[in-house]
């Protein structure tokens, strides 16, 4: 189980939280505005040292206070051992992270706490820009293969270098010749690693999506970011006068992009909303359970306000699938009638009840 114990201080209107959840599942229930998205952006915070929510700390931060914390105790492993991890933001935005006793850093913390969340942003992976998806598509790969971050990390640099000598209008040919062979060099890497992992992605969606919306065939294309049918090196040296142009590259990594058709067409223009939600979370659900086939280990699913965009049978299948699952999940509803009933007595089920900041289990 990855989350023993939680506290939480000053986040939002959750002035001072502590709580036992459940290893499996945790419904928290309640009025609108009463704290039950600051409990689970507060989880978030502790994964990932920000919110899900916002980029302003000032509006993470409870009103009169200089800091938040986070602290757990934490089966990051799930072998039994458990460790106390923490993080603490201030207004300044300083962060500090402690587990097991050592400073430690947002990339050792995100691997330790695997944080899936879905909730109504979830939908910008069908509606929103590319650089969503590129997103969706590098948490599965940063957490498959170690390699990656240092690739992502060397690609970005050597594409800010690239970037800024086009913006400068003139560039030595050999000094282009050396940036251009790391740029690819890197680039093609970090496009392998995502082929490879979207290849094994696929046949988890397929299968899930078949559970919570059978007959519903969607199909997933991975575009890298340059005409493959050209090599990247090809593609650079013929964009390259509209690249000095611009001041940008514009082919490569940064361009890729996830391809969600329905039918030949975008399911963001196909599907209706209660498709979509299903189809986002099944890509979500599709990375846990690729993860624990990879890794043995559980995701925290951070789930906002289930009920939403479904119809009763939806949400019974959703849970029944959650309820398969070894992930411990966190997940929000207005009226806890609308998540009663779904569940079997065998499962470690725990109902807890936010009012104005406080939290009860019932």
């Amino acid at each position: 189980m990855p989350i023993k114990k939680l506290s939480v201080r000053n986040v939002r209107n959750l002035t001072d939280v502590s709580l036992q959840p459940s290893s499996h599942i945790n419904i928290i229930h309640g009025a609108n505005g009463s704290g039950k998205s600051s409990l689970l952006e507060a989880i978030h915070l502790l994964g990932l040292t920000r919110s899900f929510r916002t980029n302003k700390l000032n509006h993470l931060i409870q009103a009169q206070q200089q800091s938040c914390m986070v602290f757990a105790q934490l089966d990051a492993m799930g072998t039994g051992a458990v460790q106390p991890v923490g993080v603490e933001r201030t207004l300044e935005g300083d962060a500090r992270i402690r587990y097991a006793g050592d400073n430690i850093d947002l990339t050792t913390l995100a691997e330790l706490l695997p944080i899936q969340v879905i909730n109504s942003d979830t939908f910008q992976i069908l509606e929103g820009s590319p650089t969503i998806r590129r997103q969706f598509v590098d948490w599965g790969v940063f957490h498959t293969d170690p390699s990656f971050i240092r690739l992502w990390r060397a690609c970005r640099r050597v594409l800010k270098q690239r970037n800024s000598l086009l913006k400068c209008g003139k560039i030595d040919p050999n000094i282009r010749k050396v940036w251009d062979r790391e740029f690819i060099n890197y680039s093609e890497q970090v496009n392998t690693l995502r082929e490879a992992y979207l290849a094994l992605l696929k046949p988890e969606f397929d299968a899930i999506l078949d559970d919570l919306l059978g007959g519903l065939k969607i199909d997933l294309r991975f575009s890298s970011g340059w005409d493959k049918k050209r090599s990247l090196d090809q593609v650079l040296e013929d964009s390259f006068e509209r690249d000095l142009r611009q001041g940008f590259t514009s082919a490569g990594p940064q361009r890729a992009d996830l391809r969600v058709k329905v039918d030949g067409h975008n399911a963001s223009e196909r599907l209706s909303r209660g498709q979509k939600k299903v189809v986002v979370s099944a890509l979500k659900l599709a990375q846990g359970a690729l993860f624990y086939k990879l890794n043995s280990r559980a995701c925290i699913y951070l789930i906002d306000d289930l009920p939403s965009e479904l119809d009763r049978h939806h949400s019974q299948l959703f849970c029944n699938y959650l309820e398969k699952t070894v992930n411990q999940c966190f997940i929000t509803c207005v009226d806890k009638a609308s998540l009663s009933g779904f569940w079997s007595e065998q499962t470690d089920l725990c109902f807890l009840e936010v009012q104005e900041g406080a939290l009860s289990t019932g």
